[in-house]
């Protein structure tokens, strides 16, 4: 059985995925790593390290290796992977298994090649990179070896990244640095700035989650939260409401909407045309934000089609990759092409 395992793996910023051919997701953690200081071994991996994040002794480091899409710290990222790996397939230590990680397209070749490396130290006997839209696309199930243009929008924690795809191949893409984790920071920011108040990235998130909506409604929802109160230095609970943080989170969404128009901008006509018949495809788990697909819809003209499981969808379509891969364009020359 294991001879022919192959496992897909979306290495994000905030969240590692797991899929392993024939289960399905088997991983999906916070990508974070606990180290004991000294000794340099690992106390926790994914959600329970998460957790231990800013609450630790000086005696333990919680780190999240991975920003913006890429490995920060590498040695930390290699044993949370093997961790994971480990997890995901026990007996991968005796037959290796094959890998398929994705990541932005636009990343350099010195950050391509950490990802491949790190690959390997985890335990695989081959690694593969591809690009984050063209492992989301496949995951979604867009017919993209078909001779038409098809645009994907993943968004993750650290990066957006949109493309058009046809015949198998990245027509364009471009991949922001701005995600979901510039919501979070968003919100913290205003809450500080505004409000006085400091308050922890679990807050934000849960305030993003369970409040945020960045489409115009008459509805008004609000949450207590309770924070430091940055002139007296003490606990302080305050209120905030749906209005707020749909203006908070408006410039971090104007980027991604201004990009998205870019991108549509240089698409070749013929492939907008059928991008205008098929819509804007949604991925990631930033695109799991209320409102987010019917303002992109509304600025760009376009439909947009949010992906089954959306957060899933680059780790499935990776973990799919070599049952599409004939007719692909070799991943090297798309990472070669689209960072000339």
């Amino acid at each position: 059985m294991f001879e022919s395992t192959v496992i897909g793996i979306d290495l994000g910023t905030c969240n590692t995925l797991i899929y392993v051919t024939g289960k399905g997701i088997i991983i999906n953690e916070a990508s974070v790593v606990a180290i004991e200081k000294g000794t340099n071994s690992v106390i926790a991996v994914g959600t329970e390290a998460k957790q231990m994040l800013f609450k630790t002794p000086g005696s333990i480091h919680t780190i999240r290796p991975l920003r913006g899409g890429v490995i920060a710290d590498f040695e930390s990222t290699e044993k949370m992977l093997r961790h994971f790996i480990l997890r995901a397939i026990p007996k991968y230590k005796f037959v290796k298994p094959r890998m398929v990680i994705g990541i932005p397209s636009t990343i350099t070749e010195v950050e391509r090649r950490a990802v491949e490396e790190c690959g390997y130290k985890a335990g695989a006997r081959e690694v593969v990179v591809i690009p984050e839209s063209l492992a989301a696309a496949i995951g979604a199930e867009i017919p993209i070896n078909e001779p038409a243009g098809n645009m994907i929008c993943d968004i993750g924690g650290g990066t957006t990244e949109i493309s058009v795809i046809s015949l198998g191949g990245m027509v364009i893409s471009s991949a922001i640095r701005v995600a979901g984790d510039d919501f979070d920071e968003a919100i913290l920011k205003y809450a500080r700035g505004e409000l006085n108040l400091i308050i922890g990235g679990g807050v934000a998130e849960r305030l993003k989650i369970e409040i945020g909506n960045v489409f115009p409604n008459n509805k008004i929802e609000k949450m207590e939260i309770k924070g430091i109160d940055t002139r007296s230095g003490l606990p302080r609970r305050q209120e905030i409401n749906s209005e707020e943080i749909r203006e908070v989170l408006r410039i971090p969404v104007i980027k991604i909407v201004d990009e998205i128009k870019t991108i549509l901008g240089k698409t070749p006509p013929e492939l907008t045309a059928d991008i205008v018949e098929r819509g804007i495809v949604m991925t990631g788990g930033g695109s799991l934000l209320k409102g987010l697909s019917r303002i992109i819809s509304k600025e760009t003209g376009v439909s947009v089609i949010l992906a089954q499981n959306p957060s899933d969808c680059v780790a499935v379509g990776a973990g799919k990759y070599f049952e599409n891969a004939k007719g692909f364009e070799s991943t090297r020359d798309v990472y070669e092409r689209l960072n000339r």
